[in-house]
């Protein structure tokens, strides 16, 4: 059954200050409609209808072509708005239908989940948290009385409805409905009320910005992956090791020049973002990477993770060897590692270790590295 969400962003939001319909307000880095979008992408929603203001020329230009995107005119009122958007959608044929402000940036994907799984044996579903504060009524700044709590809700979106009941509940009303779960019962649909989330809150005021950012910022995606790799020795008189040429009896031998410990932390970052190893990118079977500079790798991990999200925050790699010492040589591969990953050197840890001459390190007979990457979500 085919679930698509349908996000009202053609609203003005004038309460909210800063200049700009609250939506395309910037919140985090990004804009207050990113994250919503994001949400649902997250969740796995495939199909979003995106209702846009006709002078949001800017908007439907960047949108038009955006995979998974519908885009729908707004009306003179929210329930317009709704309505077109429902009938953009009218080809898709979605049994399922999610319908959210664009000025809820912090719903997260479980209560995306738990409203579309709510549907399955009702017609409509939508979130709340009961009401826990006093009521008061109140005129001129002074209090007139108060008003039982009992039973009362404060209402949220996503509002799920089965797409057929709630196109026709909104072509058969009226307008003027505060949100769609009215126009729903003006139908004569039934309603079941789903335990909302105190972080999914609507911005409508300047402060409601900075409240988000905090919830938003406690919502991180850090990543950390794991490097290992190996090299044997040969005839030579130096080795690479993170970048660094240093002067030895022997060279190490691979398919590239052999740099172990910049391997080591390539594959720590394709781990972190769970895209294999250095060997599916640049197959030693190619013989166009044949004695190839390592830094090659290592710069399009570092380009992989940026475009999909992710800052790099911290390298650590550990050599193991019993020669040549690499103590004399960590601050400049610290260096050349840094300006590759185009993070602070500080950030870039490099050690060395012996194995007590235990093994094929212990033996001279090669060298081993391993590596750890942390990244986190931009």
């Amino acid at each position: 059954m085919t679930t698509a969400a349908l996000i009202v962003a053609a609203g003005r939001g004038t309460r909210a200050g800063g200049g700009l319909p609250k939506q395309w307000r910037p919140l985090k880095g990004r804009r207050v409609i990113d994250w919503t979008l994001q949400a649902f992408e997250k969740a796995g929603v495939e199909h979003i209808a995106l209702v846009l203001s006709p002078d949001d020329t800017t908007a439907w230009q960047e949108f038009a072509e955006r995979p998974g995107l519908t885009l729908a005119k707004g009306g003179a009122e929210r329930a317009a708005s709704v309505l077109n958007g429902l009938l953009a959608l009218a080809p898709l044929e979605p049994h399922k239908v999610l319908i959210h402000d664009a000025a809820r940036p912090c719903v997260s994907p479980d209560l995306v989940h738990r409203i579309t799984g709510a549907l399955d044996d009702t017609p409509a579903a939508a979130p709340a948290l009961a009401v826990s504060d006093a009521l008061w009524t109140g005129a001129e700044g002074s209090v007139t009385g108060t008003r039982d709590r009992s039973g009362l809700y404060a209402a949220q979106t996503p509002q799920g409805f089965h797409y057929e009941a709630i196109l026709a509940a909104h072509r058969a009303h009226p307008g003027g409905a505060a949100d769609d779960v009215e126009v729903a019962r003006a139908a004569g649909l039934d309603v079941r009320i789903i335990p909302g989330e105190p972080d999914n809150i609507k911005i409508t005021r300047p402060e409601d910005f900075a409240r988000a950012e905090r919830i938003l910022g406690a919502e991180m995606d850090i990543r950390l992956g794991n490097g290992y790799d190996v090299h044997r020795f040969g005839p030579g008189d130096s080795v690479i090791l993170c970048g660094v040429e240093i002067p030895h009896d022997r060279t190490l031998q691979g398919h590239s020049d052999a740099d172990v410990g910049m391997h080591a932390v390539t594959d720590a970052i394709y781990g972190a973002l769970a895209q294999g190893d250095i060997g599916r990118h640049f197959p030693p079977s190619d013989p166009q990477w044949k004695g190839a500079a390592s830094d090659i790798f290592l710069r399009h991990a570092a380009e992989l993770a940026c475009g999909m999200g992710f800052t790099i925050s911290n390298v650590d790699c550990t050599l193991v060897c019993e020669y040549p010492k690499v103590g004399p040589h960590a601050a400049r591969m610290q260096e050349v590692m840094a300006g590759i990953l185009g993070i602070d050197a500080s950030r870039v840890s490099i050690k060395a270790t012996t194995s007590e001459r235990l093994g094929f390190t212990g033996r001279g007979e090669g060298i081993a590295a391993l590596a750890t990457a942390a990244l986190v979500k931009s």
